[in-house]
């Protein structure tokens, strides 16, 4: 077990595994860096993959300062861990609040970025669902900070886009479900009230997206509702931006199908390698159907 300290003097938990170039994956709300292992099982036999718990997510520290927590925050702590393990650049792989960080990291940090893979992002972003999405975080938060994590991990777990991995999984959505009811209770409600709730929405990105050059894989499930309409938003805003919908598949994309989610980064980042992932051909986005729409 390793640890490195961010520039405000948290302490994060950080594992490596294998060798090869370097993966640094960013868990979301209801994992922690346990909810990797079935990518750092395949991917370390190629890659150098490092896994690390968000501020908040014992063993890394727990700031009970509210300040403490925030997107930039977030994105600031992937970068102290590249840092920390002297790593210039990695492709850098997120799930839903990882996925944000990714995408931050991608957008103020690009030259650390060999790729991006963007997976389940955009909860709440949408501008009509912004301030009900809002709401709701508090809720959660107040839920985590009066109730503790083991109880709310009851109903947090099925949730509308958590039921496809218990409905297909059982064993596997017992195992994540019993990990979120082990996290740090304080640490779930600073998180949720000072990232998920204050973070900025996408859609008043889009002027940096369109601008964002790094290679970036987006994974959405289909059934992921709130991040479905996001991530088509993303694939048409980021020039070099691919989007695989995977089917009949909710919001843990990389748990629910890890052999798919597996075959998806390893293609991409093999074409990334490889320079040959571009960006979009600009006569695809012609307004014609078959581009013959001329009259004489």
């Amino acid at each position: 077990m390793a640890y490195l300290t961010t520039d405000d003097g948290v302490r994060l938990h950080v594992e490596e595994t294998g060798r090869g170039f370097p993966v640094l994956f960013v868990h979301e709300f209801a994992g922690d860096h346990r909810s990797w292992e079935p990518q750092v099982r395949a991917l370390s036999r190629r890659y150098r993959c490092v896994t690390y718990d968000a501020r908040g997510y014992p063993p890394s520290y727990v700031p009970a300062d509210p300040r403490a927590y925030s997107q930039q925050r977030a994105t600031a702590d992937a970068v102290a861990v590249l840092d920390g393990l002297g790593i210039d650049q990695a492709h850098v792989v997120g799930l839903s609040m990882g996925a944000y960080a990714t995408l931050h990291l991608g957008l103020r940090h690009p030259e650390r970025a060999r790729s991006l893979v963007v997976a389940a992002c955009g909860y709440g972003a949408q501008p009509e669902r912004r301030e009900a999405f809002r709401e709701e975080s508090a809720v959660v938060a107040d839920a985590f900070a009066g109730e503790g994590a083991e109880e709310v991990a009851k109903r947090y777990a099925v949730g509308p886009a958590r039921v496809q991995f218990q409905n297909k999984d059982a064993r596997g959505w017992a195992e994540f479900a019993r990990q979120l009811a082990q996290h740090s209770s304080q640490g779930a409600a600073l998180t949720m009230r000072g990232v998920q709730r204050e973070r900025p929405s996408l859609y008043d990105l889009t002027d940096d997206l369109a601008a964002l050059e790094v290679p970036t894989l987006l994974v959405v499930g289909d059934e992921d509702e709130g991040c479905l309409e996001p991530s088509l938003m993303l694939k048409r805003t980021i020039p070099a931006s691919g989007l695989a919908v995977v089917p009949k598949t909710g919001h843990t994309v990389n748990l629910e199908e890890p052999e798919l989610f597996n075959a998806l980064l390893v293609r991409f980042f093999a074409d990334v390698e490889h320079e040959a992932w571009t960006a979009r051909d600009p006569r695809s986005l012609a307004t014609s159907t078959t581009g013959m729409d001329e009259r004489a």
